[in-house]
């Protein structure tokens, strides 16, 4: 990490570790003490206490960064954002794909209560990671044998869920780099599916699960594509972090959760046909700049989350002076040298959360060449995968 970044990073990265902890604390005795009597309080509250520390993300894009974030849906829909239960579905083009959909809920008012499912290793992030499991995030292994059960228990327990939530799922298994496309675009032209241009091929099994399991208490299922104009950078954690502002364009199309086939094979192709329309619509958000099909919403720049974080700030630095007025932390080398130490850690920990934010160093897609496997043994390992 450069100096000049660092310099940045590291107050932001105090900040933030020491509020998470403190939040993280909370809802550890929260889930202690509370959700063994009352699970429906316990979400309530964890639904507060999980926002103060999300919002300290999202005043990274509002205000640090003013990064914009513009919402092109139809009014109705619109509305309707945050009033119900929905299980939302994406294109992982960009790093911050997740953070853009935490600015969306925030947007519609149901940030605390924002779910997703992510991968097994997710949970293990310091103060972010845990504030998930907290939060009933779904952790899978990308192993189904493993994943089915876990997908399907997670999602039960959310059926007594007591406020309006939303469930994202990539159902592309990954986030889209270019040597992923190649692999996706070789599959596609051994299988005879048709070839992508802009999306992956979605894997379709946990979505099938997620729609079986949700059909009886969600209504609806919010499709959304993610596209970065050309005139605008693509965000990245450390774009974030430097104060460097993008725009992210965020279309949004409602299904009615009622309206999905019966069958799981039906569901399945529901699913494929979705992303071939949506890379069809990324083609014509490239040629327009826009979404021209739907309305640009006005979604503003809510204050909330530069007030939170304000409050958090004053909150750690007069309990840090306290700290060093009661320790006399740095009145010797010992003191010195555990600072030093400190933010080290924190320097550290910073430098992961931006790493593992980064597309190139996510899974790759497992997609042999197709020279090497005919048709057949092709689908067979997709299904494999998925």
């Amino acid at each position: 990490m450069a100096i000049a970044a660092a310099a940045v990073v590291v107050p932001l990265g105090l900040l933030f570790f020491a509020s998470g902890l403190l939040v993280n604390l909370i809802q550890a005795i929260c889930y202690v003490v509370l959700r063994p009597v009352s699970k429906n309080l316990y979400r309530r509250i964890n639904r507060v206490v999980a926002e103060l520390l999300w919002l300290e993300l999202v005043w990274l894009i509002d205000w640090w960064a003013g990064v914009k974030v513009q919402i092109f849906t139809d009014h109705e829909t619109f509305r309707l954002m945050g009033k119900e239960h929905a299980l939302v579905i994406s294109n992982h083009r960009s790093d911050i794909d997740w953070l853009v959909g935490w600015v969306s809920a925030q947007r519609s008012g149901c940030l605390g209560s924002t779910l997703a499912v992510m991968k097994k290793s997710s949970k293990f992030l310091p103060v972010i990671g845990w504030s998930m499991w907290f939060s009933e995030y779904l952790f899978l292994e990308r192993s189904w044998a493993k994943d089915e059960s876990t997908l399907r228990l997670g999602i039960q327990r959310l059926s007594d869920y007591p406020l309006p939530f939303w469930l994202a799922l990539f159902v592309e298994g990954t986030r889209f780099t270019q040597a992923k496309l190649l692999a996706a675009q070789e599959y596609a032209t051994s299988t005879g599916l048709p070839v992508p241009r802009n999306v992956l091929i979605p894997r379709t099994k946990g979505f099938v699960s997620a729609v079986s399991h949700m059909r009886s208490f969600v209504p609806a299922i919010y499709d959304v594509t993610v596209a970065v104009p050309k005139n605008s950078p693509a965000p990245t954690m450390l774009r974030l972090f430097k104060g460097q502002t993008s725009v992210v364009h965020v279309h949004i199309k409602r299904h009615l959760m009622k309206e999905m086939p019966e069958t799981d094979e039906a569901v399945a192709q529901w699913c494929r046909d979705i992303f071939v329309a949506k890379d069809a619509l990324l083609d014509k958000h490239m040629a327009e700049d826009t979404f021209s099909d739907k309305e640009l919403q006005d979604a503003g720049r809510p204050i909330k989350s530069l007030v939170v974080v304000i409050s958090w700030a004053c909150l750690v630095v007069a309990g840090f002076l306290k700290f060093l007025q009661w320790s006399s932390l740095l009145s010797s080398w010992k003191g010195v040298a555990f600072s030093a130490f400190g933010l080290t850690v924190v320097t550290a920990l910073m430098q992961i959360l931006i790493q593992f934010s980064q597309s190139e160093r996510s899974n790759p897609t497992k997609i042999a060449p197709a020279q090497s496997k005919n048709k057949g043994e092709l689908e067979a390992m997709n299904e494999k995968q998925q």
